[in-house]
């Protein structure tokens, strides 16, 4: 019974919460964590009805656990947010999970990169590329993350059935939402030039963007590519494919777009996610403020 616990949770978070693949892991890895440390601690086999008993110190006891394993506040934070998770998943509607109060963690702000270091980026990574379709495909992925406010995933998502482009892209993006964005011309004709150079052209249920041997391209690569460019341009370690995302929402709700809209670009769930631009747009401008005014 108690092996079968995570495999329950884990088709759960599949198919009924559409959690991405590597949250699945990551939440079913904290729930064969906690079973375990509990056999242990308890000295007894846990089953269902033994983790409908856990109480407060159950649980302070297997974060003291994690913290002796290295954890920080963050992940510890994370680990008690699968926790509860799991434990109202297996109590089901009259399911008690104990209530304890999880590490304070600082939320850093986004950190956006201005459009000539993302522009110089990507030129940089497309020009050092060891083929010239490679050079295009690089391209097309940093546009998409910088122009469009794509995630990375995102990007390495799209499949054959984009084509042909139109001003606008259905993405995918987290829990299987889809949304739809606008393509800007120097975008499109990004992805286009791509498609005209790649070597193998992709069918429509295959991925877009391709590796050097023809399989799908990995994330891995853009972001080996992109460290490899902010060193040769002396850009900060913040620079990052995801820094591009954050520039696209940053320099948007600089030049007026309404938090509403950004929350609809950006694919966020909620819109508290989108209002931590705020605090970085006021932030950006003390800045400006602090190395330009002869007071400052």
């Amino acid at each position: 019974m108690t092996a079968a616990l995570p495999e329950r949770w884990r088709q759960y978070l599949a198919l009924d919460r559409r959690r991405s693949t590597h949250t699945v892991r990551a939440y079913v890895a904290t729930a064969e964590r906690l079973i375990a440390f509990l056999e242990e601690h308890r000295g007894e086999r846990i089953e269902a009805s033994a983790l409908a008993t856990l109480d407060q110190a159950d649980l302070r006891a297997f974060l003291t656990s994690r913290r002796m394993d290295g954890i920080g506040n963050l992940s510890a934070a994370r680990e008690l947010s699968a926790v509860r998770g799991f434990l109202k998943f297996v109590g089901g509607e009259e399911g008690r999970v104990p209530q304890l109060k999880g590490p304070r963690v600082k939320r850093g702000l986004p950190r956006p990169i201005s459009p000539d270091e993302a522009m110089a980026l990507a030129q940089d990574i497309a020009e050092t590329a060891r083929e010239g379709w490679i050079g295009a495909r690089d391209w097309a992925v940093l546009l998409l993350l910088y122009g469009a406010g794509l995630r990375i995933g995102e990007a390495m998502g799209l499949q054959g059935d984009i084509m042909p482009l139109g001003e606008t892209l259905r993405v995918t993006g987290k829990r299987n939402k889809t949304r739809i964005v606008p393509l800007l011309p120097q975008v499109r004709q990004a992805i286009e030039t791509y498609i005209d150079l790649c070597p193998y052209p992709p069918a429509r249920d295959e991925p877009l963007f391709r590796g050097a041997r023809g399989g799908p391209l990995s994330a891995a690569l853009i972001r080996r590519a992109v460290q490899g460019a902010r060193g040769r341009l002396g850009l900060s370690d913040r620079t990052t494919p995801h820094a591009l995302r954050h520039s696209f929402a940053t320099h948007l709700l600089g030049r007026g777009a309404d938090l509403r809209s950004l929350q609809e670009l950006l694919g966020h769930a909620s819109l508290s996610s989108t209002q931590v631009y705020t605090q970085v747009d006021a932030a950006h401008l003390l800045d400006i403020y602090r190395n330009a005014h002869p007071r400052a």
